[in-house]
């Protein structure tokens, strides 16, 4: 579509208007880009961009503006917008447009407007008979507040989101608020139910995604993080498909039924802080725990969005609180293990220290509890360096020795947070033994000749098993730390203790070193700039940026499809709201990780900046570094058919269908169409 003018207003004439219509396109050419790049939006008859403050004050005096505005008649007046109804037929017999099964796309009408009108009509009535009947108990829909502006991983403040219910539209609050209170208190069937409820609502806010590749909803949580959605679905909650109610009670049933069959033992569940257990001395053969990494994601935060309606489904249930603060309504936040300088806990800062500290005395308990022949095993998939310094520096701590270190595939390739990047594949289980009592002093020169064979051991029986890239870099880890954990402290010849960082910094060398010598020989490996016959700096930047980049499942992780990307933008729509140019092509990797096997090898980082490489702040979301709400990201250069709509129109359905427009000026009977 052409941009051109509008016409002038004048008497009789009226302003102009889009009018959409439901296409098959025969190549990506013939279908228009979107409207919102990164909180900028485009009107469509003028062409005017809206600076992200005005899109955002907008949409704030509408309370996020996921809801469309009646008049009091039912006819819309503005507010969201109905882009497009998928509709499901299950066989060919259906009656699509072609007369096909499958899912077919269609203009909204003003029935489904009614719709949308009736279920605002019927939410406030429910909402009325609360007020009027003297507040009794916990509002129906959640009107607990959203953490503080700033929290890691939020970024909906600033769009009008202020309590947990407005992260949903009328429809989807009406369906979970009838979901929940069409049971009993007594029913036997109560918490599988709550469950369900649960996972339904993932599927059914304001902030979900409609997949274009695979045509199905994506969730909410496309990551650790709760970021603006400028296009978003809506889905019918009735019915036995992926994302609904009947899809939910089958999930849930399926684990009950399993869990009933391999545990043949009841268990007992407790709140408590992990760094005062109330378990005995002694008392477990094994201690298992998934501990928070570091600065990675906000947990506690987070859960508050399924216990907003976990309390209203289980009114009064003695899990569903703060053991510790009785005045905090949502889940515990005080004691936190979490890396979040917003946040303090006993006049303390919640920093990189404190986080170390409060993980030290929880792995000191677990190994309290923990019998002396007895086992344990730390999970942990998070990939920067700094969170890797922070998990074994409190398991050292805390008197544990790391046996073992085994990846296990847990995390979907598909994902969002793996495309085009070293996300991490697997979880590495890191195994580890009470420490004795007795354990020696090591000598840092035995333990550095120890290391490379270590290390080149572990790294050829991973691969041989499937490991490779980042999953192997951190698997080798755990089998390098057991050499240092094993001992009291290690300590040159001149009497100075050796810190787990030096210590780490030895470990990536090696590793980089191990790693050039599979793609380039070992002569290679170990020269320097200045050795003869040694390849360039740039040549050993590459092999090792693309060896790490390798994935597990055996194919090299793919640049990003257009469906992540445009993801990415939206989820990156406050850090670069004043930048207009465009994403940079390429492959990307933390550069704390680049830099760690850089150093050691000779290669100076610097030197080949805007040349093979380039070196970016970037708000990373739930991923920032310690000094504040971004990273360093190293870079290597060589929407849709959605239900509903804020303010985006959307590009290209991969199922073969898209939008388009047509702006329409109108004065008196002339009708100019572009």
């Amino acid at each position: 579509m052409n941009p051109f003018s509008p016409l002038p207003l004048g008497e009789g004439s009226k302003p102009p208007r889009a009018e959409f219509e439901v296409f098959e396109p025969t190549s990506d050419k013939e279908v228009h880009g979107g409207t919102v790049t990164r909180a900028k939006a485009t009107c469509l008859c003028c062409n005017t961009v809206l600076p992200p403050e005005r899109v955002r004050a907008q949409l704030a005096e509408q309370r996020g503006g996921a809801d469309v505005a009646f008049d009091a008649y039912g006819n819309r007046l503005g507010g969201a917008r109905l882009l497009a109804v998928v509709t499901i037929y299950p066989s060919p017999s259906g009656r699509g447009a072609r007369g096909e099964g499958g899912r077919h796309y269609r203009l909204p009408t003003e029935r489904d407007y009614q719709a949308v009108w009736k279920a605002q009509q019927r939410l406030k009535a429910i909402l009325d008979d609360w007020e009027s009947g003297g507040r009794q108990g916990l509002c129906p829909v959640p009107d607990e507040p959203l953490p503080p502006i700033g929290t890691l991983g939020f970024r909906i403040h600033r769009y009008g989101m202020l309590q947990w219910g407005d992260l949903f539209t009328a429809r989807q609050k009406l369906a979970l608020l009838c979901l929940g209170r069409h049971h009993k208190p007594s029913d036997r069937v109560i918490k599988p139910l709550a469950l369900s409820i649960s996972r339904c609502s993932e599927q059914m806010s304001s902030l979900v995604r409609w997949r274009t590749t695979v045509e199905a909803v994506a969730g909410t949580f496309g990551r650790n993080a709760l970021p603006i959605m400028w296009d978003f679905v809506e889905i019918v909650p009735s019915g036995s498909n992926g994302s609904n109610f009947m899809a939910a009670i089958e999930w849930v049933a399926e684990v009950i039924e399993k869990q009933g069959v391999c545990c043949q033992i009841s268990g007992q569940v407790e709140g408590a802080d992990a760094s005062e257990s109330p378990v005995p001395n002694e008392a477990v053969d094994v201690w298992f725990t998934d501990p928070p990494y570091y600065d990675a994601i906000p947990y506690s935060d987070l859960s508050d969005y399924f216990l907003a309606w976990m309390k209203r489904t289980l009114p009064g249930y003695a899990l569903l609180r703060d053991p510790f603060d009785p005045s905090n309504p949502m889940s515990p936040k005080q004691r936190e293990a979490v890396q979040d300088e917003t946040k303090e806990y006993d006049g303390r800062i919640k920093d990189r220290n404190f986080f170390e500290d409060t993980m030290a005395k929880a792995f000191l308990e677990g190994r309290r509890v923990l019998k002396e022949e007895g086992i344990g095993s730390v999970v942990f998939a998070h990939k920067t360096t700094e969170g890797w310094e922070a998990l074994p520096s409190g398991m050292i701590r805390g008197g544990w020795t790391i046996t073992a270190s085994w990846p296990i595939a847990t995390e979907r390739p598909g994902r969002l947070r793996s495309q085009d990047s070293a996300a991490l594949a697997t979880s590495v289980h890191l195994i580890c033994r009470p420490r004795p009592e007795d354990a020696p002093v090591g000598d840092w020169a035995d333990v550095l000749r120890e290391l490379p064979k270590r290390v080149g051991d572990w790294m050829e029986r991973l691969q041989d098993e499937g490991i490779r890239g980042a999953d192997l870099v951190f698997a080798c880890i755990g089998p390098a730390l057991e050499i240092f954990s094993r001992y009291a402290r290690v300590e040159t010849a001149e009497g100075r203790e050796v810190t787990l960082a030096e210590y780490l910094e030895k470990v990536w060398e090696v590793v980089g070193r191990t790693a050039l010598e599979q793609v380039l020989g070992t002569a290679e490996a170990q020269a320097r700039n200045s050795a003869v016959g040694a390849l360039e700096e740039d040549a050993r930047l590459t092999a090792l940026f693309l060896w790490t980049l390798q994935s597990t499942n055996g194919q090299e992780n793919n640049r990003r499809d257009a469906e992540s990307a445009e993801e990415e933008d939206e989820d990156d729509d406050d850090f670069s709201a004043s930048s207009g140019s465009p994403r940079s092509k390429g492959f990307s990797l933390v550069f704390d990780v680049v830099r760690r096997f850089a150093q050691p090898l000779g290669i100076a980082l610097p030197k080949w900046e805007d040349r093979i490489i380039e070196t970016k702040k970037v708000w990373c979301g739930s991923w920032p570094s310690p000094s504040g709400p971004g990273s360093s990201s190293a870079r290597m250069a060589p929407k849709r058919c959605l239900t509903g709509s804020r303010t985006n129109l959307p590009r290209m359905c991969n199922s073969g269908f898209s939008l388009r427009w047509r702006k329409i000026h109108r004065r008196g009977a002339e009708n100019a169409e572009k």
